[in-house]
């Protein structure tokens, strides 16, 4: 009697407990991706003037993203490709007297303008880019100069407009940002339901047939009073069905249930059956679903018989796939003994 005292309500925030953990571990993985990289900077970049400007720092300082106002940009001649697409157009441009390499979006550059005057871009800065080291071998050829001289009078930083504002990186800023929306959203949810189980989701599902409240306090009391049917996590009252199991908490009136059934589960591992478990399917008016996984034949079979009785209105029969199946097996046996039958007169 003192276990069964309050049991739904406790049933509800032990319930949302154990599912609080999952967006918590969550949101510390999103946070420690905020820390050992730079993804505040991805979404809120600092916005830098030329003159203030050192890739050196920036990149020492994990500050990778940023938005960055340019002056006097000039196109190299070169472009970067990726799958037959053109990436972006390289450009270089004087910040604090060091030359920089600058990869600008097609869109940005307008195609390969060939200078651009002032100019503000999203970009992260590259060190020592293998396709920045590329295009200066290239250019050293076309020019006749000598490589190592090139590579000398340019900056091993450069600044990269689409490894910013691509597809991926976009994408990731877009999935980082909603999940952590959702994990924070679930915290709060699930705390909220700990603190008032009245407003939790299976409590809020039986307004359709009064008030949650009232409904909870009538089945806590026909609980604690002692329940007409029990097994580990269903319960039968007076006026309710009750369900407690680590799956989700659920009450609906006998009155209300239209159809119960019972689908069973085979466990096994290769060609090894370790068990079969029963579900119990009830479907209640005011499209209400609740569904009882792994419970032993016993005690699905002593529930539902409990409520046909209890409810002479309620459809008791096996589920569509089930019966299917059924139908199938008795097909195969009247085909076996059509077979059989013909096999007797040829003999």
């Amino acid at each position: 009697m003192d276990s069964l005292e309050h049991l739904i309500t406790r049933s509800i925030k032990t319930y949302y407990k154990n599912r609080l953990y999952a967006p918590i571990i969550f949101l510390i993985v999103i946070l420690a991706l905020a820390i050992f990289f730079p993804v505040g900077h991805m979404i809120a970049p600092r916005t830098y003037d030329e003159e203030d400007i050192s890739l050196y720092q920036l990149y020492n300082q994990k500050e990778l993203y940023g938005k960055f106002n340019l002056k006097n940009l000039y196109f190299t001649g070169y472009t970067n490709k990726w799958l037959d697409r053109t990436r972006g157009y390289y450009y270089y441009t004087m910040i604090n007297s060091e030359c920089v390499v600058v990869l600008l979006s097609p869109d940005t550059c307008e195609q390969g303008s060939p200078t651009i005057e002032n100019i503000t871009i999203k970009g992260k800065v590259i060190y020592d880019s293998h396709s920045t080291r590329t295009l200066l071998g290239n250019l050293a050829k076309d020019l006749n100069w000598n490589e190592d001289g090139i590579l000398s009078t340019v900056s091993t930083y450069s600044i990269s407009e689409p490894d910013a504002t691509g597809l991926m990186s976009s994408l990731f800023v877009f999935l980082y940002i909603l999940f952590a929306i959702y994990s924070v959203a679930c915290i709060i949810i699930f705390s909220v339901y700990i603190a008032f189980p009245v407003l939790s989701l299976p409590i809020q599902k039986t307004r359709a047939y009064g008030k949650p409240a009232e409904i909870l306090a009538e089945a806590e009391e026909e609980l604690a009073t002692l329940p007409q049917l029990a097994t580990e996590d269903m319960f039968i009252t007076e006026h309710y069905f009750i369900e407690t199991s680590s799956y989700g908490v659920a009450i609906v009136p006998i009155d209300a249930i239209i159809w119960i059934y019972k689908y069973s589960t085979m466990h096994k591992f290769l060609w090894h059956h370790f068990s079969i478990t029963y579900t119990l399917h009830i479907t209640a008016g005011k499209r209400h679903y609740i569904k009882c996984p792994k419970n032993i034949k016993s005690d699905i079979d002593g529930i539902m018989d409990y409520l046909a009785e209890a409810n002479h209105n309620i459809l008791v029969g096996f589920s569509e796939e089930n019966r299917l199946k059924v139908e199938e097996i008795q097909n195969d046996f009247d085909i076996i003994r059509k077979i059989s039958g013909f096999l007797s007169k040829r003999v």
